[in-house]
């Protein structure tokens, strides 16, 4: 057939090739490899494009302009996994905890993709929502509720990135809030255990009984009412000894936001006596180098087999609901001196958008009555 030709590479290859011509240019099209393509599909093919050219139409850029499309269509086709691992990928470096940026993952894995993670996140639907949530909303509430929260934010993502249209069909108010019980209903928040306030003067005595830089840590943990993450991570230079202040900086805290904590008697003392070590700026580093692990600050309290009331044994994050406790029960200072204590945020947006201070005066004579209770010495 005139126009049709079998063109044989240098490496042996063989495939049909076509000529035709377009408004007097003459155009070349593939037809496919030999022997996939016989000779006879080859004629047609070749027919099929001559036929084109006497209507106008030039074959090769309508094959051209055809891959373009499904190339563009392509790229607007992510499924849930693709968009999901995008979002991660954009967003971890802000996470500051790294619990908290492996729990992304790890609980979509475990969760989601075997679900819909293969979904086209455009077709993802409140049905595929449901699946994942109903069968885990009652026994694992609290993953659930966060595991909600998390694929809220990956649709919204992949809206804002032009991979969805519609409304969201993960969000609560309004919508999941009418097909799922609300969390707080079906599961009762559990609180760290927490050694009993009128416990704290023999947990800190005992605590004097250990050696090592762990009892050290969590010691100046209960007196400055901190959180293990803060002060496993304080270093020399976020202390002034002659203020009196440890100032942690905004990317080590839970908000965001610098905290500053008023160093009360005891925690100086405890300060003074401490080693500085060579080649660390860490006040309580670990014995083979770096930070000291949450879990051994939580072995430590194990291991001294102080219990709450529900008979539980304490970890070291409870001592700072026992400080609370202690502030409600045996004080007259207000509700949000201890909250500024233990840096929460607080819950009234507007109050908190006018607050500008932190209250270092009030807090530090608050944080003494405090370090007093837990050596055992009577307050004035």
């Amino acid at each position: 057939m005139a126009g049709l030709y079998l063109c044989v590479s240098p490496s042996g290859s063989r495939s049909w090739i076509a000529r035709v011509n377009v408004d007097g240019k003459r155009r070349e099209m593939g037809l496919g490899s030999f022997p996939d393509v016989s000779l006879s599909i080859a004629r047609e093919k070749a027919r099929a494009a001559r036929s084109d050219t006497t209507m106008g139409i030039d074959p090769v850029a309508q094959r051209k302009e055809a891959r373009s499309a499904r190339q563009a269509l392509k790229a607007t086709q992510k499924t849930f996994a693709d968009c999901a691992k995008a979002y991660i990928e954009a967003h971890s470096d802000s996470w500051r905890n790294a619990k908290h940026r492996a729990q992304w993952p790890s609980t979509f894995e475990t969760y989601v993709y075997p679900t819909m993670g293969t979904v086209l996140v455009g077709e993802v639907t409140q049905a595929h929502v449901m699946a994942v949530l109903q069968p885990i909303w009652k026994t694992k509430t609290q993953t659930a509720t966060r595991l909600r929260g998390r694929i809220e934010q990956v649709l919204a993502w992949a809206t804002a990135a032009g991979f969805r249209q519609g409304e969201n069909c993960a969000r609560w108010t309004g919508l999941l809030d009418q097909l799922l019980p609300a969390p707080g209903k079906v599961s009762k928040p559990k609180h760290h255990p927490a050694v009993r306030v009128d416990d704290m003067p023999a947990f800190i005595k005992a605590l004097r009984q250990h050696d090592g830089l762990s009892p050290k840590a969590l010691e100046f943990a209960v007196l400055t009412a901190a959180r293990s993450g803060e002060v496993r991570g304080a270093t020399w230079a976020e202390i002034d000894l002659e203020a009196a202040v440890w100032t942690v900086p905004k990317e080590r805290m839970k908000a965001g936001k610098e905290h500053r904590v008023p160093l009360n008697t005891q925690a100086i003392k405890l300060l003074e006596a401490m080693p500085r070590i060579e080649g660390t700026e860490l006040v309580f580093p670990a014995p083979r180098g770096g930070q000291l692990s949450d879990m051994a600050l939580t072995a430590l309290t194990r291991r001294m087999n102080f219990r709450d009331d529900a008979g539980r044994l304490c970890v070291p994050h409870g001592c700072r609901s026992t400080f609370r406790d202690w502030v409600f029960e045996r004080t007259d200072y207000p509700r949000d001196l201890a909250e500024a204590a233990l840096a929460h945020a607080l819950e009234n947006k507007v109050e908190a958008a006018y607050r500008r201070g932190d209250a270092l005066v009030r807090r530090r004579a608050m944080m003494q009555e405090w370090a007093n209770y837990c050596e055992g010495v009577a307050n004035g």
